[in-house]
């Protein structure tokens, strides 16, 4: 339910403007960070500092800790959510372009729908979706089919899928967070589920070696900005700003990021990062684009399936 005193607009625009740029730049901190620390240990070391400060911070506010019953649903969808769609997107950047991967994640509301439709029944499959579905995977065609020809090679085939498989982990961690028991408060769901992902990830880290022959003292300052980019404004303000216009704007107005976070992400890539913006990347982007319009603006049968598709933080 929405307050009946509306904030000042400056304060409105503030908040879209940083869901906007900063998820949308996120990507591109991302594909720094992953070209000097192995992939798996820069996720950790974002989401568990960002973890332990967000959940201190909700505690030092009063909101009481998750239950034991919550503490393992949140170690669940951590696990999903942090460890397999993250530790996917942070291995893929190493092979695919930080615009490409956002356009790839923009893919969500796909596997979402299917989510809603096989698993939640919130959803039924008409014409309307099908042809979305189709035209969105008709976008990941373009970026992958080498037999496509738009005048620019085709991004990596194994990144391309790792990031297929991190769009599916995030559906079925949206799925989860509907199933499973978790605290009341958002903001505490969300940073017991960061704090348990980056534990996880940590550990992850350790068990494939990415500490081993790797030195602290060889991150430049450049990687150690990313890094903390990533930490507070991806992981800590934007996040906060999006949980502050979900309380005081439509679901529908606050889900437009999943249209300008991949823009954004592809004209950083190109403009500060030397990443090609060819034929191909934007007919690709322009297909997913096109697929998320039609999806997030379909009916739904019940108002909280409407948010399923809204709820993904960069």
């Amino acid at each position: 339910m929405h307050p009946t005193t509306r904030p000042p607009r400056w304060q409105t625009l503030l908040a879209f403007a940083i869901i906007y740029f900063v998820w949308g730049s996120t990507f591109l901190a991302i594909r720094i960070g992953v070209r000097v620390i192995p992939p798996i240990l820069f996720a950790a070391m974002r989401f568990l500092t960002a973890g332990i400060l967000l959940y201190g911070w909700v505690r030092l506010r009063g909101t009481p800790g998750p239950r034991r019953r919550e503490w393992a649903s949140a170690i669940l969808v951590g696990f999903v959510i942090f460890v397999i769609d993250y530790g996917f997107v942070f291995w893929a950047e190493r092979r695919v372009p930080s615009g490409i991967t956002a356009v790839m994640l923009a893919t969500i509301p796909v596997f979402m729908s299917l989510s809603e439709i096989i698993f939640l029944r919130t959803q039924k499959l008409t014409l309307r979706l099908v042809l979305a579905m189709v035209v969105g995977m008709a976008g990941v065609v373009v970026l992958v089919n080498p037999s496509v020809g738009f005048g620019q090679a085709p991004i990596d085939t194994l990144g391309a899928g790792a990031l297929v498989i991190s769009a599916m982990a995030w559906a079925m961690g949206a799925i989860l967070t509907r199933k499973l028991p978790l605290p009341e408060s958002k903001v505490m769901s969300a940073s017991a589920q960061m704090l348990a992902g980056g534990i996880m990830l940590t550990l992850t880290a350790a068990a494939f070696g990415d500490f081993r022959g790797f030195s602290f003292r060889d991150i430049s300052p450049r990687v150690w900005m990313a890094l903390a980019y990533l930490i507070f404004a991806g992981s800590i303000i934007a996040y906060t700003a999006y949980i502050w216009l979900i309380h005081h704007e439509s679901p529908t107005k606050v889900g437009t990021y999943a249209y300008v976070n991949p823009v954004i992400a592809v004209l950083l890539g190109y403009f500060f990062g030397g990443e090609p913006l060819g034929g191909r990347t934007v007919a690709g982007t322009l297909l997913v684009l096109m697929s998320v319009l039609v999806i997030t603006t379909a009916k739904k049968k019940t108002p909280e399936a409407k948010q399923l598709i809204e709820e993904e933080v960069a």
